[in-house]
């Protein structure tokens, strides 16, 4: 199922579509990290931002 972009609220915002090549790339930019490193991050804690970000900064 392929997102939809015209829903646009905060319930999208909080989480991170792992198979949208596009979600994964603005992580990659926005943290400094891997592409690996952030699906390893989603395989780990699940797609939640937040959750995604923490364990990626814990890791360094």
């Amino acid at each position: 199922m392929t997102d939809n972009k015209n829903k646009k609220d905060a319930r999208d915002r909080n989480k991170v579509a792992g198979g949208e090549p596009y979600e994964i790339d603005y992580l990659v930019r926005e943290l400094g990290v891997s592409r690996q490193d952030v699906e390893a991050a989603i395989a780990a804690v699940g797609n939640d931002r937040e959750k995604i970000k923490k364990y990626l900064k814990k890791k360094d």
